[in-house]
């Protein structure tokens, strides 16, 4: 089973930007409406999935410092998306991305919880910057 879906990869050189979405997999809106909490993933050859950007309902942002400056997190609560836009990229961007959804209320812990608490995710999306 699906949860969430992510597109908007592929590649792009060094310096380059792109835009990715994140939605739910089901037309009612099962995951992200229910979620106050959401964030975006990614996991390199060889390491481990990190995280690099959460947003709650409020619209307040975390990112870790690998993409602070570089990435915004935004999400869009009319059409139930979530977003990632990457700019100034590098080939240790190079990763596979995914989107999570908390799937309920973590109220001011959006930014402390495990990603392993994370309860709905997509299968992700490739993005790959040659330099």
């Amino acid at each position: 089973q699906v949860d969430l879906v992510e597109s908007g990869g592929g590649s792009v050189q060094a310096g380059g930007s792109m835009r990715l979405s994140c939605r739910d997999s089901s037309n009612i809106g099962r995951y992200i409406p229910r979620s106050d909490c959401m964030g975006w993933f990614r996991q390199s050859p060889g390491k481990e999935r990190e995280g690099i950007a959460r947003i709650n309902t409020n619209g307040e942002t975390w990112y870790a410092d690998s993409v602070k400056g570089r990435f915004t997190i935004s999400r869009d609560n009319v059409d139930n998306h979530l977003y990632l836009q990457l700019d100034n990229l590098s080939p240790e961007d190079t990763a596979i991305y995914y989107c999570a959804a908390n799937g309920g209320t973590w109220f001011h812990f959006c930014f402390r919880r495990p990603d392993t608490d994370f309860g709905y995710w997509g299968l992700g999306t490739q993005v790959t910057v040659s330099s």
